[in-house]
């Protein structure tokens, strides 16, 4: 057995054929794994000198000669990796063609995925299972017959993304071929390829990074001292943290200010243990290990004032603030850092998270930015006297950090229930509760605690009826909406009941929110927006900018007393008068970006659009042909749907904005 890291490249080129055995399942990878993969390759292109990213492995066999020269090989693992590699490659051979790269497409083509002067099976550098062989050999050969087969679905995934921003396509290709490697094993004569099959693809548990690590680390230990140091240490910590102790030693080597990947955990740690004392090392890991604790279960940590913030970042799932926040637990653990100080801490990182997560900022880079924000901070010390607090706060500012216009203007509008928007809603409600000045503190941990929708999650007859004429519309623009939500103890209560009921259970209720009701008398599409309206106002206050927040009077207006006049999506601008051309522009690029998950916005908001023009009263045909949307709808409405199918397609508020000029 002989085993190399090489590049994508060296692999691929030449008269090659990788053949994938009978006992290998059909190709299985999906969407979650090529996203994963083209992330990697993302952050590789952008990097001045990137390093090699490791793929991972393949294990192969050479077949015995044939009377050609086509080294041909039995892919006994790695099928999976290796064959979206070459789908890939179709999607950027065929990006550059449609782009008049005619030379780059060639080569792309006779370079990695055929060998051009083969016939027959020959031809493929890479033969699949019988069952993918006919779809795999239509993408090479450029003439696809199915289009939703996984395999031509992978390819059109990477062709949209080569097709979403403006790379160089020469520059992606060397990325690709010179900074993705594999270990390269090659079994020799005496070795069973399906055994080896078996044996990689057990049911036990494979080693993970922290097996790696921790075999790496005992072994510079001096033996009389290990037993000692894993009792007293590692074990401990593995009991404590069980599956998340990888992760943990990530965050812990990102808090010193290098942004470390999952790949790069092993190697990373070699690096930074060769300048450090093992048994010290340990111990260290140990400590940090104790913060992290209570960074992924908050009921370890004693101080209430501390866990609620703590439980606040669990419901907002962002791990990326970890190594800041393992710097500061340290800092308050060694008194560097006051309790209110750290405190102060904790709430300022609520408040620019909250923001961002309203205004659908994505998280993309917020990983390097905490790596990097806590030696940020101190490094800023030596440069002036402001505290600690402060240096933050201007950090932070730079950082994507929304004014109080687009808070609220998003706080009103977007879907927050549903999937895991719901943990972060009570997030939302329960500072609003607790802003009234309770004694008693809210627990949203209490699972009778729940979100009530008071405009109910489907419509029975009696609401449609009472919320009238466009009672659909107001629905699907609403119901998820902050103005129509609330928190109770009496959800079972309440379920579908018409409003006049509601408000006498809500009534019962003692949270001050739901005492808002006591001086509503119907619950109208108004109503809902006023509430939404006095909610925001609230949560604005709560959550107050810490930044020079000075904006021009018209970039504050309500949408009603605006024109748009550009359109901004994907760094593309068009140019618009109405608010109609915003909604049918926005709907006919949306489509183009994905027509997979343009179906998801027709299932979600069928007032809106369809295939079926009669249901509308003012139908307009997209640039698709195939679907209809209503154009009836006033501002306010165009806005809050844009707004949503925006959130829905999965983009943030840099990808979708209006620019606005007072009518």
């Amino acid at each position: 057995m002989q085993a190399s890291v090489v590049t994508l490249q060296e692999i691929i080129q030449g008269n090659t054929q990788y053949i994938i055995p009978l006992f290998q399942r059909t190709y299985s990878w999906k969407k979650k794994d090529w996203e994963d993969l083209w992330d990697d390759i993302s952050y590789l292109y952008g990097q001045e000198n990137p390093r090699p990213h490791f793929m991972g492995s393949i294990v192969k066999t050479q077949v015995s000669p044939n009377s050609g020269v086509v080294n041909k090989y039995l892919l006994i693992d790695g099928q999976q990796r290796l064959t979206t590699i070459f789908l890939l490659f179709a999607a950027l051979r065929d990006v550059a063609k449609d782009q008049q790269e005619q030379d780059l497409s060639a080569e792309i083509d006779k370079t990695f995925l055929v060998n051009p002067f083969k016939k027959g099976s020959d031809y493929f550098k890479i033969q699949p299972t019988q069952l993918d062989l006919e779809y795999f050999q239509s993408v090479i050969r450029g003439k696809i017959i199915d289009k939703e087969n996984t395999i031509s679905q992978c390819y059109f995934f990477f062709k949209r993304k080569i097709n979403e921003q403006s790379y160089s396509l020469a520059k992606l290709t060397e990325v690709i071929c010179n900074h993705l490697s594999l270990v390269n094993i090659t079994l020799g004569n005496d070795d069973d390829p399906y055994l080896v099959f078996e044996s990689l693809n057990a049911t036990g548990q494979p080693l993970t990074e922290a097996d790696l690590i921790r075999n790496h680390l005992f072994m510079k230990v001096r033996q009389e001292e290990q037993q000692t140091l894993y009792d007293r240490y590692w074990l401990p910590m593995q009991e404590k943290l069980g599956d998340n102790l990888t992760e943990f030693i990530r965050h812990y080597l990102s808090k010193s200010g290098a942004e470390i990947r999952n790949n790069e955990i092993y190697s990373a740690f070699k690096n930074k243990l060769a300048d450090n004392n093992p048994a010290l090392y340990i111990e260290d890991l140990y400590t940090f290990s104790m913060y992290y604790a209570k960074l992924i279960t908050p009921r370890l940590e004693n101080n209430s004032s501390i866990r609620k913030y703590l439980d606040s970042f669990q419901r907002l799932e962002v791990s990326t603030i970890y190594p800041f926040l393992l710097n500061c637990y340290d800092d308050w653990g060694n008194s560097k850092l006051s309790e209110k100080d750290f405190i102060e801490v904790l709430k300022t990182l609520e408040n620019f998270l909250v923001r961002r997560f309203v205004c659908g900022i994505q998280t993309r880079g917020l990983n390097k930015t905490f790596a990097l924000l806590y030696s940020q901070v101190q490094k800023d010390a030596a440069l002036n006297s402001e505290p600690f607090i402060k240096r933050l706060k201007i950090s932070l500012q730079k950082k994507d950090y929304p004014k109080d216009n687009d808070f609220k203007e998003k706080l009103i509008t977007i879907k927050l229930y549903g999937g895991n928007r719901s943990e972060k809603a009570k997030i939302i409600l329960g500072a609003i509760e607790e802003s009234f000045g309770h004694r008693e503190t809210v627990d949203l941990s209490d699972s009778r605690l729940t979100i009530e929708h008071i405009m109910p999650q489907k419509l029975n007859d009696k609401w449609r009826d009472y919320l009238g004429t466009d009672a659909d519309i107001t629905h699907q623009l609403l119901v998820h909406t902050l103005g129509n939500l609330t928190l109770t103890a009496y959800n079972g209560e309440l379920a579908d009941k018409d409003f006049s009921h509601k408000k006498e259970e809500l009534h019962k209720s003692h949270l001050e929110i739901n005492k808002y009701f006591d001086s509503i008398n119907s619950w109208q599409k108004e109503d809902i927006e006023q509430r939404a309206e006095y909610l925001a106002d609230r949560v604005i206050k709560i959550w107050s900018y810490f930044g020079d927040d000075s904006l021009p009077v018209n970039e504050t207006a309500s949408v009603k007393d605006t024109k748009p006049k550009k359109l901004i999506i994907r760094g593309k601008q068009q140019t618009v008068k109405t608010w109609k051309d915003v909604l049918i522009f926005t709907l006919n690029t949306l489509y183009d970006l994905d027509p997979e998950k343009f179906q998801e916005i027709v299932l979600e908001f069928p007032r809106f659009l369809s295939k079926d023009d009669t249901k509308f009263r003012r139908p307009q045909k997209l640039e698709n042909n195939v679907f209809i949307v209503e154009t009836n709808f006033s501002a306010k409405d165009i806005h809050y749907f844009c707004v949503k199918v925006v959130e829905t397609m999965g983009l943030s508020s840099e990808d979708w904005s209006v620019e606005r000029e007072p009518k």
